[in-house]
């Protein structure tokens, strides 16, 4: 099962670097069904690796001149800071059983239940492959409410269950912006890096990491984003969300079926 954990983790890249996002909604299930890392703890770990390979990621994308900071800092502050918010206050205030409509449910199986349902609310985003354009950064004329709210939602999952949001974070570049795709890509990464070290290093029990596992799966998540990029440069990653959005259907129901009927 390790063997085909280190696979998984290539691929954690492959898909950052390939469309920008879902590579996050992999390293939960990689750690948890693979490696055999607590749910909750592996919220933890996703963070990390996500944000260490997306951060090494982004540096193409700014050797090409594509990163904009100002971009960065409008959607990524209020992202930020609901991070910070969830980590602290939210993740540890949640109970190691939770009681809704008079089941029990341990705390490690609720948050592989919360990401089973936000794999599957993003599948539907990558079936559907809805086409946007853009042409360029603008600051006139934005909903800063529905950003700034935006930015807080992408936070609170990032924080919460360890998703990097990239998902989320491209769309709204695109259609609240109006910057081209490609470029999103890379804005993404910076903003789904600097989202995912501050939630990582905003956690608790830092004392008993596995970090020899960390850097493996991170390491291996960051060739694979290399590969990722190269191959965007001759793909068009959109053609290729809806076969991986079917996969993280899958995926998903797969890890509520498991969770709950099969547990």
């Amino acid at each position: 099962m390790e063997i085909v954990g280190y696979i998984a983790a290539v691929l954690i890249g492959v898909t950052l670097g390939l469309i920008g996002s879902g590579g996050s909604i992999l390293t939960v299930p990689v750690l948890v069904y693979l490696f055999g890392v607590d749910a909750v703890i592996a919220t933890s770990y996703s963070l990390f690796i996500v944000g260490l390979t997306s951060a090494v990621g982004s540096f193409s994308y700014l050797k090409r001149k594509m990163i904009n900071g100002k971009v960065v800092a409008l959607f990524g502050i209020p992202s930020i800071l609901s991070v910070i918010l969830t980590r602290t206050f939210i993740v540890p205030a949640i109970p190691a059983q939770v009681n809704i409509f008079n089941i029990h449910i341990p705390k490690e199986v609720l948050m592989l239940l919360l990401f089973g349902l936000l794999m599957i609310a993003a599948a539907y985003g990558m079936i559907k492959n809805k086409k946007v354009s853009g042409t360029i950064a603008e600051t006139e004329g934005i909903n800063w409410t529905l950003l700034i709210g935006h930015g807080f939602f992408v936070g609170l999952i990032t924080g919460l269950i360890g998703a990097g949001g990239g998902f989320l974070i491209i769309p709204a570049l695109v259609m609240l912006l109006k910057i081209p795709i490609k470029d999103a890509v890379g804005n993404s990464l910076v903003i789904i890096a600097a989202n995912s070290f501050i939630g990582f290093f905003n956690s608790h029990d830092h004392d008993s990491i596995n970090w020899y596992l960390l850097f493996t799966i991170a390491a291996l998540a960051i060739i694979g984003i290399f590969i990722g990029i190269r191959l965007s440069k001759n793909m068009d990653g959109t053609k290729l969300k809806p076969a991986f959005g079917w996969f993280v259907l899958i995926m998903g129901i797969f890890i509520i079926l498991k969770e709950t009927i099969f547990r």
